[in-house]
């Protein structure tokens, strides 16, 4: 072979100058007991789904087992363009509905959701919270959740960070050392109780 035969193609691909905007979240009601078999039948369905859950100890008369739970229980959240409105994701066995404030959906804002999975992946003690009046909103400075705002409240002598879906009226605590936070003023925009 000669380099008369050989022809060398250069191909240009151009990187799109926007990024592709992903439809917002939103929370799907569910029946009880059917989360885990809902968000699994979004994800067949190519939804992006989300099924927070934590480690709960149930104790039986003679053994403790460690089970998962959904943080939210009777919600699933799902990335949805709700302008397809032959999206069939009401028709999925044990959706009740989507959240809604009359008869319009109501998106949760994308932070609110990266809280919830930025809380789950930090590896420290994690359980359902009732939502709160507004109260202390803090910045930690120190350890795995380093710049994280939330809530600051006191249980039993110990401090915990909650993290609320304003929408649902649902929070989520995390344990963490009280010397980790400072005081902030509360972001705008957030829910009011």
């Amino acid at each position: 072979m000669t380099s008369k035969d050989v022809q060398i193609v250069t191909i240009a691909t151009e990187k799109p100058t926007h990024a592709v905007a992903l439809p917002p979240w939103f929370a799907i009601r569910v029946r009880s007991n059917f989360e885990q078999r809902v968000a699994d039948s979004l994800d067949s369905l190519g939804y992006q789904q989300y099924l927070p859950t934590y480690d709960s100890e149930r104790r039986w008369s003679d053994r403790i087992k460690v089970i998962q739970q959904p943080l939210f229980p009777g919600y699933v959240f799902c990335r949805l363009d709700l302008s397809n409105r032959s999206a069939p994701v009401v028709q999925v066995p044990g959706v009740v509905d989507i959240v809604r404030l009359g008869n319009v959906a109501v998106p949760i804002r994308d932070e609110e959701i990266a809280a919830v999975e930025r809380l789950q992946r930090s590896g420290l003690a994690l359980g359902r919270w009732p939502f709160l009046s507004p109260g202390e909103w803090v910045v930690l400075e120190r350890g795995p959740l380093t710049g994280m705002e939330g809530l600051l409240v006191s249980v039993k002598d110990a401090s915990r960070l909650v993290v609320s879906i304003a929408i649902l009226q649902r929070s989520v605590a995390v344990e963490i050392d009280r010397q980790w936070v400072r005081p902030i003023q509360r972001p705008a925009g957030h829910f009011p109780c």
